[in-house]
């Protein structure tokens, strides 16, 4: 829809019905010509008496009816007496209420909105207002001010309307001359406007073509947008001009000439690295740097053993009715003389075994020991398997926003260390270099680390291949499992896993045990398939209730992808019912009874546990949880016993989870497991997205599609190339 299809409504707002101090989201009506109106979008500082010109698309709430989603808006003050007073008197200008409101209109008339922006001191001229509170009222009004220019601003560049809240706290009373100053800073990753539209505004703004100031910040964005989105810690520079040189159809020389200018200014650093040129972003260079500087320390570091080690290894094995493997038995010897070590092993190794076995020595040597893992779901299965408390590493770190900068901190650090001898973390393949770095810093001097994983699984979303890189680099004491205990063997899902990981195709002919092939070659034979299963099939035949079964996907798109999934699940296992609550968001209807699941970590985000018990804030990408309740506009989802509740404005941040990619399943553990796979691109369609799925199934997983594709995607071993320089640090130093 163009900017000329967009819905004109013009009028003064006569009540605020619901306001979002943190992110500007508003819920007001407006009097539109004599009938009054719904409008929502992020219209900060919004107050009763203003007058409003509003763009934007109708949307019909299923309980509230028709609303205007507001996309441009151009605000005009009160005017006149009528309209001054109703503005004042509302309370939108804090330390003015409806007295004092009256009084100021009394003595300023018309000019009293001029008065208290310009000349706030006047104000002591009202009976009761000191000077002090003069100066209060002028400064929260100017504020108020600041904001409203910087919402006209953005609405006339078709710009979003919630970068404003953050833009002010980042930037204070200054937002608006910064942006225009610099409009290239939209585009950081803590705004996550396009560049594209960043580069538009600039250039309307006078920025030429060749201007530094635009051939940096390209530089900056592919540097930012490769390593974040493609999971890189480096550009080689000659691959860096080359990307930025189509991105802005700018001349080689002159990107060549400000990459040393970002360079000199520390604003980007370039280093040889395994015999190339690499640019890195500062942030990730350090982090890099210093995750290789403390493993060579910790990998150096022998420890003395405790005494009877053997003795105390035996003991466990009697304790937990085992007999360990060879294998086994080092890796829990390991654990005990060495300050860092890595167990890796797919599944039916005997990774659990050894991870008990661990943590039952650490007990036994006094050693307080923390559990963690990258995911929610990670971590409460790795409590559940060795009996004990887990944590996110984000929780473990106890993450938090600084209300200052608005960016991630870390409350445990060098400065406040975690208070443990020993950290366990599974699932280390999911871990990423920013988040390894922030551990290490977190950890005392002779803290132990054990960090377990499978390197064949997908690699973290984030910058690096901080696990593989480890073992590959050789100098980290290791223990790779590679004995499949008969127990496992058992386990056709075990079996294929491992077939897959060597290149070859299970006999998808031979539905046994736990793991099938139903073969169908059309995307609508999948999906009815799938539904049916999920619906019908397994919860009369094998037992397995609906909310046990995972549906997965290598796509989001397309016509087995989880959306198209996510419409057709939900059609048949939660379908509307007369009383049961909904709310529309985008393209999505959140239903009571969906499972949803959280999309972006959010640190500001409140929890609290459904006994009443606990309460904390952080939802972390990945959460899956259960819609309860739908009231009042706001929707209620229990992530495992942990309640949080939605406002209209932070839905964007939940998606529908009766499918998911198989990306957002990494870490996860289901009873069972049904993949579609009949199409995709070829960097989704691969072995590693097939053994990651596979090896997510506890109990039974289900491939419906197209044999030929699977066939096709343990053909297909495509890695994208991470550019990494953890191991050429490892092994160079």
């Amino acid at each position: 829809m163009s900017d000329q299809e967009l819905e004109l409504l013009e009028g003064a707002v006569s009540a605020v019905i619901f306001q979002n101090e943190e992110n500007g989201y508003a819920i007001l009506k407006m009097d539109v010509q004599g009938e009054e109106v719904t409008v929502v979008g992020s219209l900060a500082g919004t107050a009763p008496g203003e007058y409003l010109s509003v763009r934007g698309r109708w949307t019909r709430h299923p309980t509230y009816g028709p609303q205007l989603k507001a996309e441009i808006v151009e605000r005009r003050l009160p005017q006149g007496l009528k309209e001054v007073y109703h503005y004042l008197s509302s309370g939108a200008v804090k330390g003015v209420g409806k007295a004092t409101a009256k009084l100021i209109i009394e003595e300023f008339g018309e000019d009293a909105l001029t008065v208290i922006e310009e000349d706030p001191e006047q104000l002591v001229k009202i009976r009761g207002v000191t000077k002090k509170r003069a100066i209060q009222i002028g400064e929260t009004f100017r504020q108020q001010m600041g904001t409203r220019r910087l919402l006209e601003f953005l609405g006339e560049h078709q710009l979003p309307l919630e970068l404003a809240v953050q833009l002010r706290r980042a930037y204070g009373d200054m937002a608006l001359e910064v942006v225009k100053t610099n409009p290239y800073l939209l585009a950081d990753r803590e705004f996550a406007v396009e560049f594209s539209q960043a580069d538009a505004l600039a250039l309307a703004l006078g920025v030429g073509p060749e201007d530094p100031l635009r051939l940096e910040a390209g530089l900056v964005f592919e540097l930012e947008h490769n390593n974040y989105n493609n999971g890189h810690t480096f550009l080689p520079r000659r691959k860096l001009l080359e990307a930025t040189s189509v991105l802005l159809e700018a001349p080689g020389d002159l990107l060549d000439e400000c990459l040393e200018a970002l360079i000199r200014r520390g604003e980007a650093e370039c280093q040889q690295v395994a015999g190339q040129e690499a640019v890195y972003l500062p942030a990730l260079y350090e982090a890099e740097s210093y995750i290789a500087q403390r493993i060579l320390e910790m990998s150096r570091a022998e420890l003395l053993p405790p005494e009877g080690l053997d003795r105390l290894v035996s003991r466990i094995e009697r304790e937990q009715h085992i007999s360990y493997a060879p294998q086994q038995r080092q890796a829990v010897e390991l654990a005990a003389n060495r300050q860092v070590m890595l167990l890796t092993g797919g599944p039916g190794t005997g990774k659990t075994t050894c991870l008990r076995g661990v943590l039952a020595l650490f007990e036994m040597m006094g050693l307080d020991t923390a559990l963690a893992a990258p995911t929610g779901r990670a971590a409460k299965r790795l409590g559940e398997l060795c009996n004990t408390g887990a944590s996110t590493i984000h929780r473990l770190l106890e993450t938090g926003f600084d209300p200052h900068s608005g960016k991630l901190v870390f409350t445990k650090n060098s400065y406040d260390p975690l208070k443990a001898d020993a950290v366990i973390v599974d699932e280390t393949s999911m871990v990423d270099v920013p988040l390894m770095a922030a551990l290490l810093d977190a950890l005392d001097g002779d803290c132990r680390l054990v960090l377990v994983g499978d390197p064949d699984q997908l690699p973290s979303v984030g910058p690096g291949a901080l696990f593989a890189d480890l073992i590959r680099s050789g100098v980290v004491p290791t223990v790779r499992l590679t004995e499949i205990f008969r127990q496992a063997a058992q386990s056709a899902i075990i079996r294929n896993a491992h077939l897959i990981n060597c290149g070859q195709v299970p006999d998808l002919r031979l539905n046994q045990g736990d793991f099938f092939c139903l073969a169908r070659r059309d995307a609508q034979g999948v999906l009815d398939t799938i539904v049916d299963l999920c619906r019908r099939r397994l919860p009369e035949r094998m037992g397995i209730p609906a909310d046990q079964i995972q549906v997965l996907s290598p796509t989001r798109r397309r016509g087995t992808g989880t959306r198209t999934l996510n419409q057709a699940l939900q059609a048949a296992l939660n379908p509307p019912l007369e009383g049961k609550r909904e709310r529309r968001f985008g393209d999505w209807v959140f239903r009571a009874g969906d499972r949803v699941m959280q999309v972006r970590n959010n640190y500001d985000i409140l929890w609290r546990e459904k006994d009443g018990t606990d309460a904390g804030m952080g939802m972390f990408n990945g959460d899956i949880g259960v819609i309860r309740s739908i009231e009042n506009e706001v929707i209620t989802v229990d992530f495992d016993g942990k309640v949080v509740e939605y406002s209209p404005d932070m839905l964007g941040e939940l998606e529908p989870a009766f499918a998911v990619t198989v990306h957002k399943a990494q870490g996860s553990e289901y009873r069972a497991v049904i993949l579609a796979a009949l199409e995709g691109a070829p960097f989704l369609m691969t072995r590693g997205v097939l053994y990651t799925a596979v090896t997510r199934a506890r109990e039974l997983f289900i491939v419906v599609g197209d044999p030929a594709a699977v066939a096709g995607m343990v053909a297909n071993n495509r890695q994208t190339r991470r550019y990494s320089g953890l191991k050429a640090r490892l092994t160079e130093t």
